[in-house]
């Protein structure tokens, strides 16, 4: 998952660009418009409104004018016309500075889970397939029994091969709730979801992040 981060606060942006990218989000950060212009392509854009060689708000019309990435809006400007304004230039959010780290990546979660597409189709990973309508999965066309919860997770990780899941968000929407208890089990689900698919797939765990899941390379059968 990539970020853009558009803030010339650098005090602020080392803390936030530090705690992303433990919770294995990619992160760029520019301190200008110009650099916001000219950025690489990302998933969620954190964008501050005073910036030093431009309007924020026109910056934030331009950028939805030109894609649906996601905009979270930060500034120190809390009043209601201030929100309405960034809203309006086609922010999806709006965090008034001083903000909780937090706060924040709840935030971020929601916006993302908003913008993601209905589940849909079918993700194939070499031998597995998984089936988001029919809710199921195959490996080499054989059924794997998986409950509920594990399907859930499956396709969460199916849904962004190669990519680093973040436990938090695997809890918040598999569990919808979030303390020591549920960590515990999501490991248990995930060890379990494991044991279930064997070598189709690599489930790798990201320690203190999350998860991956990637193809297998498997070793050809010779006669």
């Amino acid at each position: 998952m990539r970020i853009l981060l558009v803030e010339d606060d650098f005090r602020l942006s080392s803390v936030v660009v530090s705690t992303l990218r433990r919770a294995g989000y990619e992160v760029t950060h520019v301190p200008t418009v110009a650099d916001a212009l000219t950025a690489p392509t990302c998933d969620l854009i954190l964008l501050d409104l005073n910036l030093p060689d431009g309007d924020g708000l026109a910056l934030c019309r331009r950028l939805r004018r030109d894609s649906d990435v996601p905009i979270i809006v930060l500034t120190a400007r809390g009043d209601e016309n201030a929100r309405i304004a960034g809203l309006h230039s086609g922010a999806d959010d709006y965090m008034v500075k001083p903000f909780s780290l937090g706060e924040m990546r709840a935030r971020m979660d929601a916006v993302l889970r908003r913008a993601r597409p209905r589940a849909a189709g079918v993700r194939d990973l070499g031998p597995l397939r998984v089936d988001l309508d029919g809710r199921a999965a195959t490996v080499d066309e054989v059924p794997v029994p998986l409950t509920r919860k594990e399907f859930h997770l499956l396709a969460l990780l199916a849904a962004e091969p190669g990519v680093v899941v973040n436990r938090d968000r695997l809890i918040a929407e598999v569990w919808l709730a979030s303390g020591p208890g549920v960590s515990r089990s999501l490991d248990v689900h995930m060890a379990r979801l494991r044991t279930k698919l064997g070598d189709a797939v690599r489930l790798e765990t990201i320690r203190g992040v999350g998860y991956r899941i990637t193809p297998a390379r498997r070793t050809p059968v010779t006669d």
